[in-house]
Parts: structure tokens; sequence; C-alpha cells
């Protein structure tokens, strides 16, 4: 369901054609973001053919812009996707590396991609959890997809991936972000292996784990006195301004780029459930980005033929002190209300999530639903997922299991069906959320009699 007034979101597959009467990229007004020194629309970015509004339809030629012109909307990349050959393309990623760089044909990136300096992110496990499956009271398959595997220990190594390559083909020479802490992290690290200067911007009170690994990697680090969205506004005020000269906002002005990272998850849960579509996934909701492209990733591999077209919904997982959405969702509304973040999930704690709309849409589309948990509970799913799976989630983790958990009571989620559930960082990121309840069961003295009066033996 869109909202009224708005266009349908572009079918992602759909050629593009070259834009008329557009405005110049680098043009006037902050909706247009600024363009490198030198920076040339039309780069080598694969199958990527232009920017497309999400709301409007506009097209543009492909630069870093990351807002229409016309109506302000959203833009995101269009492809020319290949076509009439599904088991040839299936061929060439099964035999691609053991990176999202296997689909570099359906991403933004050029063709030799793969043997450039990068941290090859993705392949990560889908855990199959059957002793979870049982405590949850789940007869069918369910699976966690853990992407604390990737090289900084989150997703945000796959959407920083692209966007190092869209800085790359623009030519910035800083790469930058406004970050809950997973993005920092991933952008520090990129940016090392690629030999860019990086800048990344955090709130001023996150998980230390989190500021200590963004600053590890030598680039500058700089916390803002505020919430995520206080950050993420001066970094688009920099965007304007000549100090920003030069410099790759990854989910700013590459943002159309870096957000296609996320479909990988889509691509790679399906091509290790043996090339089909699960029956529900749960995806956490921070700017609700990945939930929005994992969407489209599905709907690609649909259209290309690489998985039996059939029904798949799709949960959105919040903490209930950062649920815009999930209001929303219950409420009916169409229109996000900004909150002011009070939540452990700090990786999730966006008030203002700029795809919240989308995920209303895509939820309702699917016949899924946006639902949140309280902090208790979600320290309580990631000490289930731990004790179950030995998956040790960060704080988004378990915002996406609690909710699990609350969606299957509800009668909401089909505990017969195959479900997907993300894990998008790592616990140890975020240690400070179970220490209290994580602590040694005993301490005795070092012989055999305190250890069986301890009660252990």
């Amino acid at each position: 369901m869109r909202r009224e007034g708005l266009a349908p979101m572009s079918d992602p597959t759909t050629p593009a054609s070259t834009a008329t009467g557009t405005t110049s990229p680098g043009g006037s007004g902050a909706a247009a973001g600024s363009v490198a020194a030198g920076a040339t629309p039309g780069a080598d970015l694969g199958s990527a053919a232009a920017l497309s509004c999400r709301e409007c339809g506009q097209r543009y030629p492909l630069s870093p812009i990351f807002a229409c012109a016309e109506c302000f909307g959203p833009l995101e990349i269009a492809y020319e996707l290949p076509s009439g050959d599904p088991e040839g393309l299936r061929a060439r990623i099964e035999a691609g590396p053991g990176s999202i760089w296997r689909y570099a044909e359906l991403l933004p990136v050029p063709a030799d991609v793969a043997g450039k300096p990068n941290l090859n992110p993705g392949m990560t496990r889908l855990v199959r959890a059957d002793r979870l499956a049982a405590e949850l009271g789940v007869s069918g398959e369910l699976h966690v997809k853990d992407d604390s595997g990737n090289p900084t220990h989150s997703f945000k190594d796959r959407v920083v991936a692209i966007a190092v390559e869209a800085a790359r083909a623009f030519g910035f020479t800083t790469l930058s972000c406004s970050s809950t802490g997973n993005l920092a992290g991933a952008v520090g690290a990129a940016a090392a292996r690629a030999g860019l200067r990086s800048c990344v911007f955090i709130p001023h009170d996150l998980e230390q784990g989190k500021v200590v690994m963004a600053a590890v990697y030598g680039g500058d680090l700089v916390a803002i006195e505020g919430t995520y969205d206080d950050v993420n506004r001066f970094c688009s005020e920099l965007i304007g301004d000549p100090a920003g000269e030069g410099w790759g906002f990854v989910n700013v002005n590459l943002r159309p780029y870096y957000a296609e990272g996320s479909k990988t998850l889509a691509y790679e849960i399906c091509e290790q459930l043996g090339w089909r579509l699960p029956d529900q996934l749960v995806v956490p909701i921070a700017s609700g980005s990945q939930l929005t492209k994992i969407d489209k990733g599905l709907r690609e591999l649909i259209a290309l033929g690489l998985v039996e077209d059939r029904p798949y919904k799709i949960f959105g997982a919040q903490a209930a002190g950062c649920s815009p959405v999930s209001q929303a969702f219950k409420a009916g509304h169409d229109v996000i209300r900004p909150v002011r973040p009070d939540t452990i999930a700090k990786s999730l704690a966006i008030g203002n999530p700029a795809d919240g709309p989308y995920v209303l849409d895509i939820a309702r589309r699917t016949g899924g639903a946006v639902e949140d948990v309280t902090d208790d509970e979600v320290v309580d799913a990631i000490r289930l997922l731990a004790r179950t799976e030995g998956v040790f989630a960060e704080t988004a983790g378990g915002v996406t299991l609690g909710v699990t958990r609350k969606l299957l009571k509800e009668g909401l989620l089909d505990p017969e069906a195959t479900t997907v559930v993300l894990n998008t960082g790592d616990g140890l990121k975020t240690l400070d959320a179970v220490a209290p309840v994580s602590r040694p069961t005993a301490v005795i003295r070092p012989d055999l009699a305190a250890f069986r009066a301890a009660g252990l033996a």
C-alpha cells in the first residue's frame, strides 16, 4: 500500500532510459548533494544504469546525489540486469568468490571489483536453529542469518563495500558517515583497506566497544553531543559546505549505492536455502533501508528466474524505546512520527527513520507486520539465542529474536513455515547490555571440596 498521492516504487529490474529535463548532478540545493572534484556522471558501475526517484520516477545519470530535484524523493539504483539465462547466471554466481562479489552482476560495481583492495564481506553462515525452534514452538525450518561473521562483525561491511566502489568511481578522497556505531567501524576499516582517508561521526554516548572499534583503524572519529538524528543533520550540512569537498558520505550522498549492499542478504539467504525463497523473514529496523533492500533483492531474484515466484512475508523489528515504525504500523498510519530514542539497542536508535514509510508499505504488501519489544525482552532474547545455538548477538539481534518470539505468541508468524531471523552484529560490541546477567556461576577455591560445596558436581 502506497502513501496517498505518491507514485509506486519503480521496478528494480526495468532497463533505465535516458533522463530528460533533469537537473544536472551537483546542481543547486541540498537535495542534489555534492559532486567530488573531477567526478564524471556515468562512471563504470556495472549493471547500474541510472538513478531513479522512488516517488515520481524521474531518472538521473549515475552520480553522487541522493534526492530528486523534482519532488525531493529518495533516489535508488535502476539496473540493466542480465536476462534470459537464469541457469547460466546461477552457475556464474555459484562459481564466483566466497563474498558478496559473487553477485557483482546484480550490484552497482565494476566487473573487476573482486580484484580491488576491499574487505570482501558476505557469504556469512545461515544457521539451522533447531534447538531455538524447539524452545519457541516452531515446527518448520528456523534459520538465523548470522552477519556477525563479516570483517568488522556487522552487516554494515556489505553496504560500505558498495559505497567504496562508488566513492572510487566519483573521485572522492575521504570516506565519511553518520553512525550509531557499527557503520563507523565498517567505514574506518574499509577506508584503511582502500587507502582512503576516513572521518566518521557518532553520537557521544555509544557503547565503548563500538567507539574503540571505530577509532582503531586510524581515521578521524568525531563524537557529536546529541542523538543519531542530530549527527545525521550535521553531516547533511557538512556536505553542502566547502569543508566537505571531496567527501563521500556513505549513507548520505552515496546512499543510493550504499543501500544496495543490503540486497546481498536476500541473495545469500535464497542461495543458501537451495535457491528458494523463505516463507517469512524478521528484519531489524534502524533507518529501514535494510528491510526495503532485502525486499528489492527478493523481487530481483524472482524477476531473473533464479527462484520460484511465490508469496513471502517480511516482518520488521524495533525496540520499544525507539519504535516509530512499529507505532505507525499498529495505528494504521502511513506517516512516521519521529521519537527521541531511549533503548539499549543503540544500533537501531534512529528516531526519524528515512525508509520508515517504505517499510510500512512492504510489511502491508507482503502480509507481514512491524512489532517492538522492551529492553528486558531484548536481553532475554540475546541469552536465549546464545544458550540454544551458540550465537552471541548484539542488541539488534536481541530485538529481532525478541520480536520473533512475540510475533509467534500473537499468531502473526506461522510456526510451520520456513523462517529466517537476522542477526546483524556481534554481541561482543554490546557487552554492557548483558553484563549484569552474565557472571560467573560461582567463585570457589581451587579444590574439589569447594567445587562440590558450590553444587557443581
